[in-house]
């Protein structure tokens, strides 16, 4: 109320009787009352105004602050929530008191995510390992026929497996090139939105035969724990590789924010003679942004690697000749050599005096991504049973030689045996050569260089031709993907050590089929082996410890893909 606006109370004239002096003195004595009332209120309305301005910047500040430094929270004032901002998981607390949050707090709760699914895979890792055996059981072994009824109950198991984590699976017999019934094949599909991103799971489900179980230690058929490793063949390949999938997606469950499409094939360790058809006939089926291949392994049990590279392969046979028919080795041993020995001088005139391969046209390469660790020579020797006095052949990085450079082996000889031998130069001889090429060669142009330089390089003038074999293209990886990066990032979670990159000195030439077919897919090979793994040989194993680290991963990994 203004100063004028009160001051007319103090001269108007009530109606009725006129006032009086005491009733005027009186009247001015309370509008002075009024007045003072009135201003005393209007400093305190000042003062609240005041102190809410001050209150609301500095809250405003605060929170500004806050969502400044923490922009992957998103505030929910009514159910006081947070939610991780790489993270498929959202986590409600009864209160969240911003001003009494430091780092330390906000550190773990962004660890949040890697430790919840720890304790899911922590919790399911009884069924995954009692999965283990019960495959391993199965004997599924596809050299006894992959079209037999062994293997499409092998093929059924892993179906049902799968159907019981989500995913909608069904069990097809593939078609060889020829038109004739192939392998048994798991193929599935889980959607969770349109918009959301397509990962591939790959896997076999087929394993190596055993040609002589008295060299296993354990029954290759019956998973048996020894000190932290399963041993059983399939264990690790690649048994373990469709537990892992099985894992990831359980500790993923309703959490999953990608698409996720499966294929477990029948027939890889029989080479996948369909295995181009079939993708081919399902291309839609399989059509995705990230591929996850199951089916390699890490640099130990305690240190997790991404697969960087693979060789290629290709094999050729070499046929030798000196002589029309069989001559006594007293009678014209001497001017005349057999054709065995020509054959190793032939197969010897392929490596320099260091023993690196010295064939033109035949490439060779550095690790891709650059060497991070050089792999420890004697633990090399060791695991491959090295003999004491044998130098290793070749030059440069072991790493290097392992994995991206080319190698030669003699896979097979025809050849007199030694029981029976007689006094004979013989005639002609065949020999199989099989040639690692480096990740990125088309192996048909190695396979060309190599045939030509066995012609042309025929000892003393012996005949010398060549059938040329099959062929697998190498892969490498692309290292500056994204999808690499949240490889490595989930292995480091879930191992608690930075991945070291290893290239493969094996083939897998369905890998650069997939690239093919699906250029855009990022392509990522990860695995459950290590070097104790004995994957094809007696006493094949799986360290325990790491597949729990490998399933934790892989569903990092998944989550990670569909943020």
């Amino acid at each position: 109320m203004l100063k004028k606006d009160i001051n007319k109370y103090n001269t108007a004239q009530p109606s009725g009787r006129p006032m009086g002096r005491t009733d005027g003195e009186t009247a001015r004595a309370a509008g002075g009352t009024a007045h003072a009332v009135l201003t005393m209120f209007g400093k305190l309305l000042k003062t609240v105004l005041c102190i809410c301005i001050i209150t609301g910047c500095l809250v405003g500040l605060s929170v500004a602050a806050v969502i400044w430094s923490y922009h992957g929270v998103e505030m929910n004032a009514s159910l006081a929530s947070f939610k991780l901002k790489e993270s498929s998981f959202m986590y409600v607390t009864d209160s969240l008191h911003i001003d009494s949050v430091d780092n330390a707090e906000w550190t773990q709760r962004l660890r949040y995510n890697a430790e919840e699914i720890r304790t899911r895979v922590e919790s399911d890792f009884n069924r995954i390992v009692d999965v283990l055996n019960q495959k391993i059981a199965l004997q599924s072994i596809s050299a006894k026929g992959i079209t037999a009824d062994h293997m499409k109950r092998s093929a059924q198991f892993v179906a049902d497996l799968l159907r019981e984590v989500g995913v909608d699976t069904k069990v097809v017999q593939s078609h060889n090139p020829d038109g004739t019934p192939g392998a048994w094949e798991v193929i599935g599909s889980k959607n969770v939105s349109e918009d959301a991103p397509t990962v591939l799971l790959y896997a076999h489900h087929d394993v190596q035969p055993v040609p002589d179980p008295s060299v296993w230690n354990t029954d290759p058929f019956v998973g048996t724990e020894i000190d932290t490793r399963l041993y059983g063949r399939g264990a690790a390949d690649d048994g373990g590789g469709i537990a892992i999938h099985s894992g990831a997606l359980k500790a993923l469950e309703d959490d999953l924010k990608v698409n996720i499409k499966v294929f477990i094939e029948g027939e890889e360790e029989m080479g996948s003679p369909s295995f181009i058809p079939f993708i081919e006939e399902h291309r839609d089926e399989f059509a995705s942004d990230a591929i996850i291949v199951a089916d390699s392994g890490n640099w130990s049990a305690e240190i997790p690697s991404l697969t960087t590279s693979l060789r290629g392969n290709t094999d050729i046979d070499v046929h030798v000749k000196a002589l029309e028919h069989p001559v006594h080795s007293g009678q014209y041993g001497g001017p005349i050599l057999d054709a065995n020995t020509l054959a190793a001088m032939l197969i010897s005139s392929m490596y320099d005096a260091n023993g690196d391969l010295a064939v033109p046209g035949v490439a060779s390469e550095e690790p891709v991504g650059g060497l991070q660790r050089d792999m420890d020579e004697a633990t090399v020797r060791a695991d491959a049973g090295i003999v004491e006095s044998y130098r290793l052949a070749g030059t440069g990085s072991l790493a290097a030689r392992l994995w991206t450079k080319p190698s030669v082996t003699v896979i097979g000889f025809d050849a007199h045996p030694v029981e029976g031998s007689f006094n004979v130069i013989s005639p002609e001889t065949t020999f199989r050569l099989s040639l690692r090429t480096a990740p990125n060669q088309r192996p048909e142009e190695a396979q060309e260089a190599l045939a030509k330089f066995m012609v042309e390089h025929a000892p003393f003038g012996a005949e010398v031709w060549v059938d040329k074999l099959d062929n697998g293209m190498g892969w490498a990886m692309d290292p500056n993907a994204e999808a690499t990066k949240d490889a490595m990032d989930a292995m480091e979670e879930a191992f608690g050590v930075a991945p070291v990159n290893k290239g493969e000195g094996g083939s897998i030439p369905f890998i650069p089929e997939l690239q093919r077919i699906f250029p855009k897919a990022q392509v990522l090979v990860t695995g459950p082996e290590d070097p104790k793994a004995n994957a094809h040989s007696p006493n094949e194993s799986i360290s325990l410890p790491s597949l729990k680290n490998n399933v934790i991963t892989e569903a990092l990994l998944l989550d990670k893909l569909g943020k």
